[in-house]
Parts: structure tokens; sequence; C-alpha cells
């Protein structure tokens, strides 16, 4: 391809909303074009990229024994409604009405359209296993799009589907897609590294969560270096201690507080009690009812975990009013002791940081007032216990007791292992060997492959821009004549060097803009081709051409060699 014949609109500046690196040059190298929020036009340098990432993502796919099909992104609310998703995940769904009036949902994953073809197509224990994948549009209502590619409306994604006859052989079917997104994401020439993660409104029995490191990464990982562990915050545990028992014979004792609060508040002089001895209550709406959170003062509350503990994301603190109206206070004098509450059913979940504590101070439901003594298993009735907490950095890994780290994270991979919930309420069903109905077990496994194709640039760039891995580049290498007169010896030896190269399946971009020399040097480098052959009157005046592989040191090379130097560091 000559750089003329096709369109690659470089930028010496970002434009003002692009907020990451990565956005900066995917916009600065023209291989993207945003059109709204969240949503963006691929151009043909960027096109080019995105279609060997999706060519690695479908060889892996095929190795791994994974069959391509393709389902439609317009489909009906009513299997939606089957999943139970159409309520759960309703903040992501984008809904549109035909010309009839009648609404549609634009997928944004396809679990209940797989899950509805294996339920009519696959019936006896013969045609299993079966995982189905596609590369395909999806659609999210993103609140708040964000980073580019990273968090858009439109994306493209590699989603896949396993079916299999029992819990051990859908293991045997995870493992496979685990080790083939592995190698996926090495041979992207990314570092990516697997974590334990939520499995989110997917639902499932457990889940992983490809990550690269990255400062401007929207997730935060909890890692151990001594022992291997590593958990997306949002599943993470540590080796924290429960709270410390005390006797809890005292009786609870109610004192006034007039003006405290918060727990730093109490925490202060002349209460003085401290954030570990004190008991945090969140009062939530979780659909259409109230229900109370219990933390120590000094954790905060992992909203992921909870919305995984109650089966649905439909939740937001409560009002104050709301509040009032049950608890009879407002929030900084709460608390959840059974004498203090208005006789409401409302049920208490409590972290486990808290079970068997004594001695606690809480609030006394009634404004300006705590209460002191008070012993979570006498005093509380809780409904159900469960690890709440977020972790902190520094406390103690569950598995080594080494000190955890945290660093932030950009997720292109996530893989689940789904049951038989999906198989349940689609009635996806085979016989066995003995005639008997048994349910298909489950799991699910995405990729970004847009966002994939950004976490790239996210991580292979210096100064000058992209550095592309020779895997997923757009062009492999960018043959730049200084003088681009048809007649001129550097335009006549780069066309020959480009018809060798392409002959021998190489991608090149012959650079025959009229331009000037350190501009050509400038976009080569900003776009980031890994090869850039240079040919300029002074190189051939010593019968030499110069090969500049990116980020790397000038090499002079003689001009009959140069062709197999360039296959040399293709290897």
């Amino acid at each position: 391809m000559k750089w003329t014949e096709t369109l690659i609109p470089t930028l010496r500046e970002a434009p003002a909303d692009a907020e990451i690196l990565s956005h900066k040059l995917l916009l600065r190298a023209g291989l993207i074009r945003k059109l709204a929020g969240g949503v963006y036009t691929f151009l043909p340098a960027g096109l080019r990229a995105l279609r060997k990432v999706e060519q690695i993502v479908r060889e892996e796919m095929d190795r791994a024994g994974a069959i391509e099909v393709l389902m439609p992104a317009l489909q009906p609310p009513e299997i939606w409604q089957q999943s139970g998703r159409y309520e759960t995940a309703r903040d992501v769904l984008f809904k549109v009405k035909d010309s009839a009036n009648r609404e549609w949902v634009l997928s944004p994953t396809a679990e209940e359209v797989i899950t509805g073809v294996a339920a009519g197509e696959i019936n006896s224990y013969r045609h299993l296993p079966k995982n189905f994948y596609q590369i395909s549009v999806k659609f999210r209502d993103e609140i708040r799009p964000r980073f580019g590619l990273m968090r858009a409306r439109e994306f493209i994604m590699k989603d896949a589907y396993s079916f299999d006859v029992s819990d051990e052989a859908a293991q045997a079917s995870y493992q496979k897609m685990y080790d083939a997104y592995a190698r996926i994401f090495e041979r992207c020439g990314l570092k990516a590294f697997a974590v334990d993660a939520d499995t989110g409104v997917i639902g499932g029995k457990f889940s992983h969560e490809f990550m690269i490191p990255a400062e401007t990464g929207e997730n935060e990982v909890v890692f151990c270096e001594s022992c291997g562990y590593a958990a997306n915050i949002e599943k993470a545990t540590s080796g924290v201690p429960k709270t410390a028992a005390r006797d809890a014979g005292a009786a609870i004792e109610k004192f006034a507080t007039p003006g405290v609060v918060t727990i730093e508040g109490l925490a202060k002089a002349p209460f003085n009690v401290p954030a570990n001895r004190q008991i945090k209550t969140l009062v939530y709406m979780a659909e259409g009812k109230l229900v109370i959170v219990l933390m120590r003062g000094d954790d905060q509350l992992n909203e992921a975990k909870f919305a995984g503990k109650i089966g649905t994301t439909l939740f937001r603190p409560a009002t104050g009013d709301e509040i009032f109206g049950a608890l009879g206070a407002y929030p900084g004098s709460l608390g959840a002791v059974t004498t203090t509450r208005k006789g409401l059913e409302i049920q208490v979940f409590a972290d486990e940081r808290l079970r068997g504590a004594n001695e606690m101070t809480t609030g006394a439901n009634e404004d300006g007032f705590h209460l002191r003594n008070v012993s979570i298993a006498r005093d509380i009735q809780v409904s159900h216990w469960f690890d709440l907490r977020t972790v902190q950095a520094g406390e103690p890994c569950a598995k080594c007791g080494a000190p955890l780290k945290l660093r932030r994270a950009v997720e292109v991979g996530h893989v689940f292992k789904l049951g038989t919930n999906y198989s349940e309420k689609f009635n996806a069903c085979y016989l066995d060997e003995a005639g008997v109905r048994n349910l298909a077990v489950m799991g699910c496994y995405g990729i970004g492959v847009t966002r994939t194709l950004q976490a790239v640039v996210e991580q292979c760039n210096d100064k000058d821009g992209i550095i592309w891995p020779l895997s997923v580049a757009p062009y492999r290498v960018c043959i730049t004549p200084l003088n681009v007169d048809v007649n001129n010896e550097a335009m006549k030896l780069a066309e020959t060097i480009y018809r060798e190269l392409t002959g021998r399946g190489v991608d090149v971009i012959l650079d025959d803009r009229d331009e000037r020399p350190g501009v050509k040097f400038k976009d080569a480098d900003l776009v980031g081709f890994p090869i850039r052959v240079g040919i300029g009157e002074k190189s051939l005046a010593k019968g030499e051409v110069e090969i500049k592989q990116r980020g790397g040191a000038l090499q002079s090379v003689k001009i009959n060699g140069a062709v197999e130097a360039v296959m040399k560091l293709m290897l």
C-alpha cells in the first residue's frame, strides 16, 4: 500500500477530550475518529490492526476447539426477561423500538441467544461438549463513556459459550479457554495476568479476569508477590483478623453524642472510641426494600461484593427521609440493635470481621445518641454474614501471610464458569447414556477486541508514539524514500524493495508523500511501524539504505542485503 492511496491523517496534538495516553495516540496516529461519546470510526490503518487482533483471537479459538457462529445484535426483550437480566442488567441495555412500536434490545452479550440455540439443537450427550464463539459488535449504555475504546457504547467483542455434560467436563472447557486467552494476549504482545474476579450480572460459580498493568486502568488489583495470589478488588480477600472479642457482660448504655455524625467524630475526645470498636451502619434501598449493612468503623463496604451477595445491582443508598421513616433517626446516629428499631422486618447484612465482636459502639437510632457495650451476638439479629469489606494494601495475604499490594490495571478478557443458571431458564438439556434428562453445564468467555487493541497501545509506546508488536501492526514495514520523484534513484529503489517484500507476504507501506524527511520520520514513529527503511541520496551514494526498528538504533545495510535484513528482523 502506498501512503497517498490510503488515509492516515496524523495529528500533532490530541483532541482536548482525549484523557489517557493510548486514546490520544489512537487519535493522533490517525487510527480512529470519534463520532459521538463512546462511538468511533476505525480508519484504514486502525482497521488493519483491529483485524489482526481478531485473526489472532479466531485462530486461538479454533485451536481450542470452539466453533464460530454469528448471532443477532437485535434481540427480543422476552429472552432477557426469561433470564431475569432485563431488570438486573437494565442499566446497560440499549432498547429501541421498531415501526410497530415493538421493543428490541441491542445485544451487550449473548448468553440468552446461544442457550436458546442449544436448547433447540442439542438433545444428547453425544452432541457434547460444544463451544460456540462469535466476533461481533456489541452495545452497552455506558453512563459515562470514556478513555476511547476502553469504555465505549459500541465495541467489538469475542464471546464464547461452552456446554458440557458435567461440572468436571465444564472445568476442562474452562481451562481450555483460560489457556487460549493466555496465548492470545501473549501473541498480541501484551503482558497480561489472570486474577480472581466477581461474576457480576452474568452470574456463575466463579470467574477470572485477564488484566494488563496500567496506571490509567479503571480496575484495582490486589496481589501477593510471595505466593502469586491475585484478585480484582471487587473479589479480593485478605487475612486480617476479626475484631478482638471482649467480655459481653456489660449492659448496653446509651450516651449523648450531640453533633457527632461520623466515625472520625466519635473517635475524638471526649468520646475516644477507636474506629475499630465502632459499628458502621449503612442503609440501602435494594429492589424497593430497605436493608441494613454493618461494617467495622475502619472498614469500607465493597459494593460489588454486596451486589453479588444480594443477587442484584439494583440498589442505592437510602435517602435521609427513607431512613428516618424506618429507623427514627438520620445517618450519623443509626444502629441495628434490635431493641432500638421500630419492629420493621429489615434484613441485616454484616461483614464477617464483626462476627463475635463485643463491647462495640453504634448509633442508638435517636439523633445525637449512641450505644456502647454492644455485643453483636446478644444485641443484633444478623440475617446474613458475608465478606463485604474492601481489602487494603499491606494487609496479610490469606494464603501465605505476606503483605498484599495494589495496582491499577485494564481488563481485556473475562472467563466465567456459569453452571446451570441459563440452562435451567432456557431448558437446555441433554439425555445421558441412561436416557435421563440433565441440564447442560455452561461456561462463557469474553474478550474485548477493540479494548485489547487499545491496551496494546497503552502498554507499547514511548515519547514519539506507538510501538506496535509485529503481530498486530497495521503495516510491519514502512519504506521511506526522501525523494519521491518517480525518476529519482531513491524512489526507484523504494519501489523495488516494496515489490520484493510484498511478494514475500510482508505488510508494507510505501511513504510516497512529497513531505520533508522530518515529517515522514515523525509520522512513522507516531503510527508505530515496527521497521522503517529509509532511502536517501547520502546513503545511496554509499550503496546503502538505513534500517531502523521502532524504538531501536539506526543501522546501515548494503542495498543488495536490505530485503534479507528486513526479513531477519521479523523472525
